[in-house]
């Protein structure tokens, strides 16, 4: 629920998200482990010195720490895929004042897979994803995708769901354009009818 409420600024205004794809969280235990352990000891010191100097020291470095912390979780949390009711919008977070965001719609892309790979990968169920789109060839990843077989077939899902609509809209589109062309030459015909009555 959080991911969608803070997702949703990436949306177009009739898009809904259907599933917000993070890495795995032992991705995330693994980004975030080494700066916990030094804000645990930095924590410490306070344990067996406490002088106003020590004080002041451990509560700068304390916040350097957190500061490393906080950018550690977000390069961890913003590395995104949001699967959307009409497309893929790729996120990633590349530092304080720079993340870009590219946009597939589900119309440009010619297939979806994932490969699951080692030991690790099997017994926590996490592997790579790609995104194959149609117009470039190019190829879109995401590594240490948790569930991955789940997350490509809510995609193909969405996409078949997508795909149905626009050509039930194109179909509607082109029977208006063709009720509008019959309707017009039967006017010409009933008018040229008139003309030789008279």
């Amino acid at each position: 629920m959080l991911d969608k409420t803070f997702f949703a600024g990436h949306l177009d205004a009739d898009e809904a998200i259907v599933i917000v794809v993070h890495k795995h969280w032992l991705m995330g235990i693994k980004s975030l482990w080494f700066s916990t352990l030094v804000f645990l000891l930095v924590a410490s010191i306070l344990y067996f010195v406490r002088t106003k100097a020590i004080l002041y020291g451990v509560a700068l470095a304390e916040l350097g720490v957190g500061i490393w912390w906080a950018r550690n979780f977000l390069d961890y949390f913003l590395d995104t895929w949001i699967v959307t009711d009409t497309g893929i919008i790729d996120l990633e977070w590349h530092g304080w004042f720079h993340r870009t965001a590219s946009r597939v719609l589900y119309s440009d892309v010619q297939g979806v897979s994932y490969e699951v790979k080692g030991i690790v990968g099997t017994l926590f169920n996490f592997g790579e994803m790609t995104l194959e789109k149609i117009s470039t060839g190019a190829k879109m990843s995401m590594p240490y995708v948790k569930r991955p077989k789940r997350v490509t077939s809510i995609i193909l899902k969405c996409m078949e769901t997508y795909l149905h609509s626009k050509n039930l809209k194109d179909a509607k589109t082109v029977q208006n354009i063709l009720a509008e062309f019959v309707a017009s030459s039967m006017q010409k015909k009933d008018m040229n009818d008139d003309s030789d009555d008279v």
